[in-house]
């Protein structure tokens, strides 16, 4: 484009009333020789001098209120160079506004400062079902440190499993669930960054199940209540696993005893591998609980209810939250012993179709050495046939009776070399058998 192109794709009203009209400047003087050639790299810098005189006078004209904002940011639409595809290309940074700061519009960071929470109270009633909070309000309003929070943070998926007890609140983290419990109420965590799962769901109703139906005559205090909700729902979860995949396991230890299938063993591969990933998973839960157990302080410092009023227990009162736990750890235990049985059962039956594959692998081979051992019977044969088979003379060849005793005698080699050869096979197969 040019100068006159350039001047004329502006309105003529805003000509008039706010920007001054352009000097011309005076034509290039062009040699005749070069009347048919123009190159636009020489209107360059009077095209930057002319767009900074128009954003001068379009800011001038906005401060006096001649012009509208609306139509100056139209106007830089229409008057914005084209792309390849023919639409206005981006806008660049706008000198007329602060630059915006970066770190408000960053949205991973937001999600990694929030958590998402379902808060239940102590009737079982849900007050907060998948709230965001930041992690600085949670730490202040539990009573908690930053480096607990990655414990119950869904988005360390990498974590083992574990019970904390702190001076407020029992953090739980156990297969799918991160829990922060309270004297009064129960809190949920979920990600941020994924819609609540149906597992979360089932959860939540399972916790108010559990919390409504115990009667007030026999009720323990809520943290109890609620750990042991968690523990139930973790226990049930295994128990559900464990019967689902034993029972694949199981069909398909029944179909390699009658036969040997290549698809069926890489079956048996794959249930391996899933069977020892929950066996270990299973063995983290059993840990976790255990070394609760094993820490006397922690297990008086779970009585919330009676901290807060006032009446610490003791460092060795704790029958109560001891008895429920080993209870549960019991259940987890047992789960592993049957995982166990299971798994040595996959691995007896590894080794047996190891076996098997042995045995057919050793039949192949003695066929192999049959074979050789009648090769090299017929090749004497042949080795005979070749002798005379050579153009020499010799004192046979007019001999009535030379065919049939060569004959005889090639066939005589090629019985007694395979036979010496099979008999020693035998022998060496009785001494290994």
């Amino acid at each position: 484009m040019n100068v006159a192109l350039f001047r004329r794709s502006i309105p003529a009203s805003l000509c008039r009333r706010s920007i001054p009209a352009a000097p011309c400047r005076p034509r290039l003087a062009i040699p005749s020789s070069r009347a048919m050639s123009f190159n636009m790299f020489d209107l360059l810098p009077d095209l930057e001098k002319l767009k900074t005189r128009r954003s001068r006078s379009l800011k001038d004209a906005v401060d006096k209120g001649n012009v509208n904002q609306g139509f100056v940011s139209a106007f830089e639409h229409l008057t914005r160079p084209l792309n390849s595809k023919g639409s206005p290309s981006a806008p660049g940074p706008d000198p007329y506004k602060p630059p915006r700061s970066t770190t408000t519009s960053d949205s991973s960071l937001i999600t990694d400062l929030r958590l998402r929470c379902t808060e239940l109270d102590k009737d079982g009633n849900v007050t907060v079902r998948a709230g965001e909070f930041q992690k600085s309000d949670l730490c202040a309003q539990h009573g908690l440190l930053p480096r607990d929070l990655r414990k119950i943070d869904s988005k360390f998926v990498n974590q083992m499993p574990a019970i904390l007890v702190r001076s407020q609140a029992i953090l739980v983290n156990l297969l799918h669930i991160r829990a922060l419990i309270e004297a009064d109420r129960i809190v949920l965590f979920d990600s941020i960054a994924a819609p609540a799962t149906h597992s979360q769901t089932i959860l939540v109703y399972e916790l108010q199940e559990r919390l409504r139906s115990v009667s007030p005559a026999a009720a323990q205090p809520f943290e109890f209540r609620a750990l042991e909700a968690v523990l139930i729902s973790v226990v049930g979860s295994l128990q559900s696993d464990e019967e689902v995949l034993v029972s694949l396991v199981q069909n398909l230890l029944a179909f390699l005893e009658e036969s040997v299938d290549r698809s069926k063993l890489r079956e048996l591969l794959q249930y391996s591998k899933r069977l020892s990933r929950f066996e270990q998973k299973v063995l983290n839960i059993r840990d976790a609980i255990d070394e609760v157990l094993e820490q006397d302080d922690d297990l008086a410092a779970m009585y919330l209810t009676q901290k807060r009023n006032g009446n610490p227990r003791a460092a060795d009162d704790h029958e109560d939250v001891e008895l429920m736990l080993e209870t549960y750890l019991k259940q987890v235990e047992e789960i592993v012993n049957h995982v166990e049985n299971v798994s040595s059962h996959v691995r007896t039956t590894e080794d047996v179709v190891n076996i098997i594959l042995d045995s057919q692998r050793n039949s192949l081979l003695l066929l192999e050495i049959r074979l050789t051992i009648l090769t090299v019977g017929l090749s004497t044969g042949t080795f005979l046939s070749g002798l005379f088979g050579m153009n020499l003379v010799n004192s046979l060849e007019n001999h009535p009776d030379a065919f049939f005793v060569v004959s005889a005698i090639a066939f005589t080699a090629i019985f007694a070399l395979t036979f010496a050869g099979l008999r020693a096979m035998r022998n060496v197969l009785r001494k290994i058998n």
